[in-house]
């Protein structure tokens, strides 16, 4: 049970039941009780801030008016859905979000009846809610369905097809959306400056608003309402430029206050009678109730948990902070792309989150944002490549899944130089298992034409961005975690390193650790313990995954006992599986090789420490791991079965990290 006290009219809101009856001033009661008590809440713990507080109204009068679950409610990412959660059962857990065994930050099926669809990736409400409509209408059933979405996610092209689906469809289902002018950080693109000029229009608004003032006060109001109505839509043909939505066969409702709790409610209301394509514009704040997140929303679009005190006193000396791999990333940058005119930035609504803003903020006319929009952003990249640029794309792992075929089709197969730099590789925190960046290795290194790379420090990741740039054969894929860069120094002179070789980090004798990025740093840690027991660990800092060094790895199959590989990312089709591959087919070995990466689940949200842990990768289990490896390759156990994991953080650890031998014999 949470410690945190709701305020008195939403303690007793346990569902959306609870507020059918509730009169108009309740409603705006509720609203701002449930302002109140995010700021409380998420203030203290953490996590997605001003979207939420934004959402509130709009929320409230959702809940109000449909008869969900029933009614099926589609949310887009979920950064605006933290008012849903409390209304929906969740209001006491809410001090858990986005903590290890917490509710999570996104919509998800699992956790409840009233999640319809699960979304931590932008632009899919739309065609989710429409897939769900066409069910409800094979079924011959009765429900409604409200798909809600950002502006930012409008800036997707899933969205769009969506709605031009949907308007081709004629079904009754409706689309809210919730135009803040903001992503992350701010909208980019002709779609935002489309939706401004609707809301800004000086003439349209205020003939609008003189209409609807003007009904009001006249007798027989229903009839001279519709009337309003319909000269309102004559009137947005003539001033609002395109009638965009309504062209694309949506009704279009708008725009209205989306923080006018009655407004709200009413229009909503005659949106639902509608039994047709529907798009409501709903205008809020980010931020709405708190006064700094309404002047910085980006800052404030998510906030971290509330430090706790340190025991340390004001005269204890911390050591010098090591910057982050992002920040590594953009400092980086700038410094290539002052060196070197074709070098351009490119990122899809993700320019903080990156590290892109010094780079977007010195050399403005060379950084492009593109909105949510990543299959566009690599095609685009790929038609600077063709002109001489060195496009750069600055993208999530996670994200760039959505790109993969306009990676393999429009830039790999005509062998363009375009530069991905991955950030959130592997275990992503807090945000969860949508945002966790396992599978890059593996679906880049399918590809042909790739190089894959990742970097064992800040320092190393200079010089491969260094060395990406100058690489002009094709594609070039370097990927980093949500961490510290270990070392960094921005002052260092730029190094190329050669394609495709490794680099030995320790000496050792008697079995071989190939590390991947992130794991180096921790498989020198394993080395120095297990030294103590008398194991000699030569330590391999394999920042290729593709092309592997074949000339390395000839010599440490032939002069080990037992190589293991380890890497933070699925071990189907990673960079375990094909050194595997590779001594058995290619080097005819017998040596048994040791497969450390994530196993074939989806791991949940929490501190990256506590998931390395889960995930079996932290340094005690990884040594212990290692230990029971060269202890059965050189048949010292029997048992190839048994459990390791100090540390775990479940009964057997093994079930969430892969740690299977494979030999080489045939």
């Amino acid at each position: 049970m949470s410690h945190y006290t709701s305020p008195a009219l939403l303690a007793s809101i346990n569902s959306p039941a609870d507020m059918k009856d509730l009169s108009m001033e309740q409603l705006q009661q509720l609203c701002r009780e449930i302002r109140e008590y995010l700021i409380t809440v998420i203030g203290d713990v953490g996590g997605h801030f001003a979207s939420s507080l934004g959402a509130v109204e709009l929320t409230v009068a959702l809940h109000h008016l449909y008869d969900t679950p029933r009614d099926k409610i589609v949310w887009d990412v979920g950064h605006q859905g933290y008012v849903h959660k409390i209304l929906t059962g969740r209001r006491d857990q809410l001090d858990t979000i986005r903590h290890y065994d917490g509710i999570s930050g996104f919509l998800k099926r699992t956790e409840s009846e009233y999640d319809v669809f699960g979304a931590g990736h932008a632009s899919t409400a739309i065609s989710a809610a429409l897939g769900v409509a066409a069910a409800r209408d094979r079924k011959a059933d009765d429900f409604k369905v409200v798909a809600v979405v950002g502006d930012g996610g409008m800036t997707g092209g899933l969205a769009f097809e969506g709605l031009n689906n949907a308007g081709a469809m004629k079904t009754d289902f409706t689309v809210v959306l919730n135009d803040n002018r903001m992503s992350i950080s701010k909208n980019v693109g002709a779609l935002s400056s489309y939706l401004a000029r609707v809301i800004t229009d000086p003439l349209y608004n205020r003939l609008k608003g003189e209409i609807w003032d003007a009904m009001e006060r006249a007798p027989y109001t229903d009839q001279l309402r519709s009337f309003a109505h319909r000269m309102e839509e004559s009137l947005r043909n003539l001033v609002v430029p395109g009638a965009f939505f309504e062209d694309l066969g949506f009704k279009y409702i708008g725009p209205i206050d989306g923080h006018n709790i009655e407004d709200v409610v009413k229009i909503l209301g005659r949106a639902k009678s509608f039994n047709e394509p529907v798009l409501l514009h709903v205008i809020t704040r980010k931020g709405c109730g708190h006064e700094s997140a309404e002047a910085d929303p980006i800052k404030w679009h998510g906030v971290k948990a509330r430090p706790k005190p340190s025991p340390k006193t004001a005269n204890s000396s911390a050591p010098k902070k090591v910057p982050n791999y992002q920040d590594v990333f953009g400092e980086t940058l700038v410094q290539l792309a002052e060196r070197d005119e074709r070098v351009v930035a490119i990122t899809a609504a993700m320019c903080t989150g990156t590290g892109l803003v010094p780079f977007s903020e010195k050399l403005p006319d060379r950084f492009y944002d593109v909105g949510i929009a990543e299959g566009h952003g690599v095609t685009f990249a790929g038609g600077l490549a063709t002109e001489g640029y060195r496009p750069v794309c600055a993208i999530y792992s996670t994200f760039l899944q959505r790109a993969f075929d306009h990676i393999a089709h429009d830039v790999a197969l005509q062998h363009l130089p375009v530069v991905f730099c991955l950030d959130r590789a592997g275990l992503a925190g807090e945000d969860g298992p949508t945002h966790h960046g396992n599978l890059d290795l593996a679906y880049l290194s399918c590809i042909p034409e790739m190089v894959v790379a990742a970097p064992k420090d800040g320092n190393e990741l200079r010089n491969l961005m260094y060395t990406a740039i100058a690489y002009d054969e094709g594609p070039f894929a370097i990927r980093y975690p949500k961490d510290s860069s270990w070392r960094y120094d921005a002052s260092a002179r730029f190094s190329p390193i050669p394609i495709g070789k490794w680099e030995v980090v320790r000496p050792g004798s008697d079995a071989c650790i190939l590390a991947v990025g992130s794991m180096v740093k921790s498989a020198m840690e394993v080395a120095e313990t297990l030294a103590a027991d008398g194991i000699n660990l030569q330590i391999v800092n394999a920042r290729f995954v593709k092309p592997l060094d074949e000339t390395l790895l000839e010599q440490v199959a032939a002069q080990h006992k037992l190589i293991v590989t380890m890497e933070e990312a699925v071990e189907r089709g990673g960079f375990g599986q094909s050194i595997a591959h590779h001594v058995r087919e290619t080097l005819n070995s017998t040596v048994p090789v040791r497969v450390i990466a994530i196993k074939d689940e989806l791991i949940p949200h929490g501190p990256r420490k506590k998931l390395l842990e889960y995930a079996g990768l932290s340094v005690d289990q990884l040594t212990e791991r290692v230990r029971q490896a060269f202890q059965q390759a050189t048949g010292q156990v029997t048992d190839a079965g048994s459990k390791s994991g100090v540390g775990a953080t479940r009964a057997a650890s093994d079930a969430a990290a892969s740690t299977s031998i494979v030999y080489g014999a045939k």
